[in-house]
């Protein structure tokens, strides 16, 4: 069974279930053994928009008595862990990258608790997702470089990535996100670019409606690590929100922050602007999971983000 935004997963007694199959009633018991079990174990369940290429998940795993970590993995990757409001809650947050193929995916859960190890497989369903197709006319040099600026432009995504693989072990944000500005968003993440009729890749960010000069605010709490202009985004911010989770602010007409700033949800980082490959004044806001990209609104779905 599927569950588009709420699923679960159920933990059994296998030495219960074994001596329930020895009997004549073998699908009735082994229901019931499955049906009971997550009452004495591992319980785990996930929060989303939906279950898509490009969203954010945070799962929640509860267990009978206090948990003392916990080991996830999720698409081959280790996931980053945290503590609930109560010692029996941990959480953690999936990141369905733009470029997942739908299909089921298992993801491996083991809970240390002072009695021992209990592990558990909690599966998702990624559903198949279509983007649509953007066109924009922008200037030339965004579209094909010129040769004195291809240095540049190597020098920023290299430096990026090497930003982006930090991963701080600990988590700087609480509670939910909030939008980085007043304007309403565009539905644009996914969508596959064209500009001045050359295909590119698919846009990597969601776009917000906003006037030239309109503040920008740090969607969460995190720290400050890139504050400059680069050649596609512009004057650019990008926050380290912690355990691999980052927000990138593009196109900004001016910064007021700087590398090395501890900032809170809400305080101001800049202005919206035009800078960099824009075709007018707007905010663009790329958020990163490990190497995931993801729709930011995904992140601002999800409701029960612990403080």
């Amino acid at each position: 069974m599927t569950y588009p935004v709420l699923g679960y997963s159920t933990y059994s007694g296998q030495l219960a279930c074994r001596a329930a199959m020895a009997t004549t009633a073998v699908l009735l018991v082994a229901w019931q053994c499955q049906a009971q079990g997550p009452r004495r174990g591992l319980l785990v369940t996930h929060e989303a928009r939906a279950v898509a290429p490009g969203e954010m998940m945070l799962l929640t795993i509860t267990a009978p008595g206090p948990i003392l970590a916990v080991d996830a993995t999720a698409f081959a990757h280790p996931l980053p862990t945290f503590p609930g409001g109560q010692p029996e809650t941990w959480h953690a947050l999936v990141g369905i990258d733009l470029d997942a193929a739908p299909g089921k995916y298992d993801i491996v859960i083991v809970a240390r608790q002072n009695q021992g190890r209990q592990s558990l497989v909690h599966q998702i369903v990624v559903s198949a997702k279509r983007f649509g197709v953007r066109r924009l006319t922008v200037d030339p040099k965004f579209v094909t470089p010129p040769a004195s600026a291809l240095g540049r432009i190597e020098r920023e995504q290299k430096r990026l990535a090497e930003v982006l693989a930090v991963v701080s072990p600990q988590r700087l944000w609480r509670g939910r996100f909030a939008a980085p500005v007043d304007g309403p968003p565009a539905s644009n993440f996914g969508q596959r670019s064209v500009f001045n009729g050359q295909p590119r890749g698919s846009h990597r960010g969601t776009d917000f409606a906003s006037p030239s000069g309109a503040p920008v605010r740090a969607p969460g709490a995190g720290r400050v690590v890139i504050a400059e202009d680069l050649y596609y985004s512009g004057n650019t911010v990008l926050v380290d929100h912690g355990l691999g989770l980052f927000s990138l602010l593009g196109h900004l007409s001016q910064i007021d922050v700087r590398v090395g700033d501890v900032v809170d949800m809400g305080s101001s980082v800049g202005a919206v602007g035009a800078t960099g490959r824009a075709t007018g004044p707007h905010l663009h806001w790329t958020l990163r999971f490990g190497s995931a990209v993801v729709d930011p609104l995904s992140l601002l779905a999800l409701k029960g983000m612990p403080r």
